[in-house]
């Protein structure tokens, strides 16, 4: 396989790290093809950071290979695969981190944007309670990342186009919330939404792509609230409180902390897309952080 998609070739533009990578990502796809004897099952296609590509295993097992961009992501999304064991999560066959590769199970194409969002929040929910085992000392703490991201909100001008009590109120719940152990108590997936579950026959759906790191689980929800945004267009508010109060409701979460990670989360992705000029998106996250409130 030597041929990259043309949305691969394309992640070079995101800088210099990203276009060496790109630069080395044919040799070193065909590097751990030949490593792992795989044999290859059509087409490549990608994720936001990574090439994947069909292959059958030696032992004639579908498969999927996944080779990464080598960022903090997905430094050890192996180590959480394998204590996941492929309950509630797709399993994982082999790994190679130093090359940021996975040979994984191969699921079905189908992922949760084909059910509505409801019932999708219900299904993911129920996911929760197979993926947040107590925490592993290899990941990281949430708060490794928080830490950072709270000074660079509070360094955020007053003139910044986020309203200045949502800036506040996020520091404030962040500062309440990373004092609690339950902070860094359980595995959390960190990126887990609608197209990241995919169905298949092990359970009917699995979760794919962990970002993993040792954090609270109420961190979880914003995701599924920010993902499908278009399709709540003139019921925003109501839409995304729907969401919110299925997933607290079916995962048994704390309304209050629930609510507060979102804010949170929220005000964060706001601050980035103010730094990267992201006017529809900084929209949204300032929606949904209102909307979840009374």
């Amino acid at each position: 396989m030597t041929v990259l998609p043309a949305g691969v070739r394309a992640m070079a533009g995101r800088g210099p790290q990203w276009a060496t990578w790109i630069d080395a990502l044919p040799r070193l796809t065909r590097d751990v093809i030949a490593q792992w004897r795989l044999r290859p099952d059509g087409p490549a296609t990608h994720g936001y950071c990574s090439l994947v590509l069909p292959v059958w295993t030696p032992d004639g097992a579908a498969a999927m290979l996944k080779v990464a961009f080598p960022n903090d992501e997905s430094e050890h999304e192996h180590l959480a695969l394998r204590r996941w064991g492929g309950d509630g999560t797709v399993r994982l066959l082999s790994a190679d981190p130093h090359r940021r590769a996975l040979v994984l199970e191969r699921l079905g194409d189908t992922d949760l944007t084909a059910v509505p969002d409801l019932e999708a929040c219900r299904i993911v929910a129920g996911l929760y309670r197979q993926l947040h085992v107590r925490a592993m000392p290899q990941l990281r703490p949430l708060t490794y990342y928080l830490d950072r991201w709270t000074a660079q909100l509070a360094e955020l001008p007053r003139s910044a186009p986020i309203p200045r009590r949502l800036v506040e109120q996020a520091l404030s719940q962040c500062a309440d919330l990373t004092a609690d152990p339950a902070a860094e108590a359980r595995v959390i997936h960190c990126d887990l939404h609608y197209e990241n579950v995919l169905a298949a026959r092990r359970q009917p759906w699995l979760v794919i792509d962990p970002k993993p790191v040792n954090g609270d689980p109420h961190y979880e929800i914003a995701p599924m609230l920010w993902n499908r945004f278009d399709e709540l267009a003139g019921d925003v508010r109501d839409g995304i409180r729907r969401r919110f109060y299925t997933l607290v409701d079916a995962a048994d979460f704390d309304e209050d902390r629930a609510r507060a990670w979102v804010v949170i989360r929220m005000v964060f992705n706001a601050m980035w897309a103010v730094q990267e000029a992201e006017r529809n998106w900084l929209t949204t996250c300032i929606a949904v952080a209102k909307a979840v409130q009374d």
